[in-house]
Order: C-alpha cells, then structure tokens, then sequence
C-alpha cells in the first residue's frame, strides 16, 4: 500500500483525483532516482564493491515500488476520468434545470408583452377616437369663428409624449432593437403617430405661413 492510498480511496471529485496523482507523479519521480542509484550500486557490486544480493534485493524492491505506483496512477487517472464525465453529466442537467425555468419565465415575459400590446392598441384605439371627434370640433370652430378654442392635437400629442425614454441594454439582440425602434417610434417628433403637419396648419401655438419664391424655379439666375 502507497502512503496516498487512503487519499486514493477517499478522493471523489476529478479535482481531488488529479491531486493524489500529483502526489503519486511526485513518488515515481523519487522512486525512479533511486532506482538510478540501486542500479550503480549493483554495478559496483558485480565487480565487489559492495553485497551483490543486497543490492539486487534493494534494487527489485525498488522496481516493485514503481510498478506499484504506475498501476495506481493509472487507476487514479481512470477514476479521474471517470469523476470529470460524471461532473459534466451533472454540470448539464444543471443547466437544463436552469434553462427549464428562464424558459417558463421567458413564457411569461411573453405574455406580459402580448398583456400590454394588447392595452396599448386599445389606447391607441381610444385616442384615435378622440383625435377624431376633437378634428371634427376644430374644424366647427373653424366655421364659427371662434379658433381661440381649437385644440392643437400635435402640441398636445407631443406633450403627452414627452419624457425621459430608458436606455436600451448593450447586448440588445437585432429583433430586440427593431422592437424597440418601433415602439420608441410611437413616442418620437415625426414619428408613426406624429405625421408632418400640412403646410400652414398651426405647430405648438404657432402658424406657419408659406413664402413662395420670388421667381418660379426655371428663372432663377
């Protein structure tokens, strides 16, 4: 029995297998250098310098002793082996366990999505509605002469929409940021519910006048 043989037998992890091979590697290296020695003092002792039995003795023990090491080494690699699959078995099933449960919450993720799509369409249902019915009283107004009490529907909608607007995450994948222009698109100057006013309709409180050229184009110099 080696000194790491208790070590061997209670090693469990492939971290604590490559530990006790560590420990093994270092014994063969000792035992080998000896070896080297038992061998030069067989050699002396052939031409009598030294017991020659005693010698030979001390050098098949020591050959014992390396045969013993390399097989235990080779077991402890194998168990090593072994350990190392079996942990990225485990390592596995823990990331399907992990991914299982970011999947159920993606799913719910999704269906707060669909939750406040489905809200915002209805709003913007409602305010269409709105936009309409206050369209058809500026244009009353309009007829009765009384414009003090028309309703700037782009000023209102731009400050309705005005605000700080959260940043997007970095790693923000292609679909997450098309997603997210359309939305933002929605808040934005210019944008799917801000058409360009028609030339001369009145923008923030003010009205535009349109200046035509002096010259048509063709007979400017």
């Amino acid at each position: 029995m080696t000194p790491h043989t208790e070590a061997l037998g209670k090693a469990r992890t492939a971290a604590d297998f490559a530990a006790v091979i560590a420990l093994l590697d270092t014994d063969l290296n000792d035992a080998a250098a000896r070896r080297r020695e038992l061998e030069q003092a067989e050699d002396r002792a052939v031409f009598g310098d030294g017991d020659l039995a005693a010698a030979r003795a001390a050098l098949d023990a020591c050959n014992d002793a390396i045969t013993v090491l390399e097989k235990t080494i080779c077991i402890a690699d194998t168990r090593r082996i072994e350990a190392a699959e079996s942990e990225a078995r485990a390592d596995i099933a823990a990331l399907g366990d992990e991914i299982a449960a970011k999947t159920a919450t993606l799913t719910e993720r999704w269906r707060s999505a669909r939750r406040l799509v489905e809200q915002l369409r209805q709003e913007l249902f409602e305010a269409d509605a709105l936009v309409r019915a206050i369209a058809t009283a500026n244009g009353l107004f309009d007829a009765a002469g009384v414009t003090e009490l028309k309703v700037n529907l782009t000023a209102a909608r731009r400050a309705a929409m005005a605000g700080a607007r959260a940043a997007a995450p970095s790693r923000l994948s292609r679909a997450g940021l098309q997603a997210d222009r359309l939305l933002l698109s929605l808040l934005a100057t210019g944008g799917a519910l801000d058409p360009r006013p028609q030339l001369g309709a009145p923008v923030a409180g003010l009205k535009t006048k349109f200046i035509p050229a002096s010259k048509p184009l063709g007979e400017r110099g």
